[in-house]
């Protein structure tokens, strides 16, 4: 059994967080590992992962774009839920997602090995931050929204507002991550680098090394908390 499991998306993301989290990985009994890109590969390969490995705890780690003000560029944010957008019906003005067509993306159904039914929509909560202020808890939640495709641009992000107003940032594995581990009752922490302005395909103005040192830094202090306090 490992004890963490540190999944990132893309071998750009690798190349820059190894070098800082291999060894500390290693040294509490982690191990670090690509997850793929976009939410498709990282459910289908965390789930591979999980089957290996067996890991008590996963933390995924990478970049993403910030929606609105409250984050900053080149800095690092760990989030206490994850949304899903892209699964549902429609496009554009006529997309509608899960929950709005009243679905579950996942429901147990009447399955007689489980004692209870358990149903996962559109939003997972993720498991808090220890170091968490006594005041988080009555604090609005940082909401990652998870994207089958990135926004395009300003009109993009408007829509997905629209439909979880309270995103402050968007990625593309998260939520593939989590339904994996949640299906498994693994406990799961997203930690992103803010490398750019959602909707800004402007390659040129991201600031990716910044975001992913300061999210291996984050990453860092999470596991070494974690063995301290255990």
């Amino acid at each position: 059994m490992t004890e963490f499991l540190i999944l990132v998306p893309t071998p750009t993301e690798l190349n820059i967080l190894a070098p800082r989290l291999q060894n500390p990985a290693q040294r509490v009994g982690g191990t670090l590992h690509l997850c793929g890109f976009g939410p498709v590969s990282a459910a289908a390969r965390t789930s591979q992962l999980i089957a290996e490995f067996k890991p008590a705890k996963i933390i995924l780690v990478g970049i993403a774009g910030a929606i609105g003000e409250s984050l900053s560029m080149g800095a690092a944010t760990v989030f206490d839920e994850v949304a899903c957008f892209g699964i549902g019906v429609g496009s554009g003005e006529d997309f509608r997602t899960a929950n709005n067509l009243g679905w579950s993306q996942w429901d147990s159904g009447p399955d007689t090995c489980s004692e209870t039914r358990s149903t996962i929509g559109d939003v997972l909560r993720l498991q808090p931050v220890l170091a968490a202020s006594p005041s988080r808890e009555h604090a609005v939640r940082r909401q990652l929204l998870s994207c089958c495709s990135a926004s395009a641009g300003p009109d993009d992000v408007a829509l997905k507002v629209r439909h979880f107003p309270n995103a402050v940032a968007e990625d593309m594995e998260a939520f593939g991550v989590a339904m994996a581990a949640s299906l498994m009752d693994i406990p799961v922490q997203v930690v992103r680098g803010i490398s750019n302005k959602a909707g800004d395909r402007r390659l040129s103005q991201w600031k990716i090394n910044e975001a992913l040192v300061a999210a291996a830094d984050v990453v860092h202090n999470l596991i070494a908390g974690d063995c301290s306090a255990g």
